[in-house]
C-alpha cells in the first residue's frame, strides 16, 4: 500500500521541455549542429546528462567541456524556464493525493526551493531536495538519502517521474514508480523499465 509519493519536479510536475530544449540548443550552437526539436532532444536524452551531450556530439567529451557545458546550459536554460508553468494537471494531482509527498529532483537546490516555492504548492511537501553537489549524475544515490532523511519504508513509496532515472532510481531503492510521458523521455524508453507509464499525473495517481 501506497503511503509517501516522491515527486520530480523537472519535466513532471514543471513543464519545462520547451526551455530544456532551448537551452540546449543555445550551448551547443557554437557546434553548429542542428537544432533540435523537443521530438529529436527526447531521441538522444539520457542520465547522465553528459552521456546524452556525446551522443549529439558523436564523440566523448574533452576535459572541461562537460563543466563549460552544464554551466551554460544552466544560465540559458533559468532564462527561459521562467516562461514554463507547472503540468496541467500537478496541482489538482498533489490536492488529489491524501497521504504524504515530497520532491526529489536533480536540479540545484538553491534554485529548486524558490522555484517551487513560487507557484504556491511548496505546502504540500513534507521534504523538498535538490543536488548540493554537480549536477548531471544518475539519481538513485540522491534518491536512497532522500528515502532515508524522509525516514520512510521504501516499500510503502511510489516515485513519479518522467525519466528512465527515475524508474532506476525507484528500483535502486525498493520503492514503485510510474513513468509519465509529458518530460523528456520516449514512451518506449519508459516502458523498457518496466514500470507503468502514463500520458497524466492523474493517471499516474490511480496507481497509488
Amino acid at each position: 500500500m501506497t503511503k509517501h509519493i516522491i515527486w520530480d519536479w523537472n519535466g513532471t510536475l514543471f513543464h519545462d521541455i520547451d526551455a530544456v530544449v532551448g537551452a540546449t540548443n543555445e550551448v551547443f550552437r557554437p557546434y553548429e549542429l542542428p537544432e533540435m526539436t523537443v521530438d529529436g532532444f527526447r531521441a538522444v536524452y539520457t542520465r547522465p546528462i553528459w552521456v546524452a551531450y556525446e551522443r549529439m556530439l558523436g564523440r566523448p567529451l574533452t576535459e572541461g567541456e562537460w563543466e563549460l557545458l552544464d554551466d551554460g546550459f544552466h544560465e540559458h536554460y533559468f532564462r527561459l524556464a521562467d516562461a514554463c508553468a507547472l503540468a496541467a494537471d500537478a496541482e489538482s494531482a498533489l490536492m488529489a493525493w491524501t497521504g504524504t509527498q515530497s520532491l526529489c529532483s536533480m536540479a540545484p537546490h538553491g534554485h529548486l526551493v524558490p522555484k517551487v516555492d513560487s507557484f504556491g504548492i511548496t505546502r504540500h511537501f513534507t521534504r523538498i531536495d535538490g543536488l548540493l553537489g554537480t549536477t548531471g549524475g544518475e539519481k538513485a544515490a540522491h534518491m536512497a538519502a532522500h528515502i532515508t532523511a524522509l525516514g520512510v519504508d521504501p516499500a510503502t513509496v511510489l516515485v513519479i517521474g518522467d525519466s528512465v532515472d527515475d524508474g532506476l532510481a525507484a528500483r535502486h531503492v525498493g520503492a514503485k514508480a510510474v513513468l509519465y510521458t509529458g518530460g523528456m523521455t520516449t514512451r518506449a524508453e519508459l516502458a523498457g523499465v518496466g514500470f507503468p507509464v502514463v500520458d497524466t499525473l492523474a493517471d499516474a495517481l490511480n496507481f497509488a
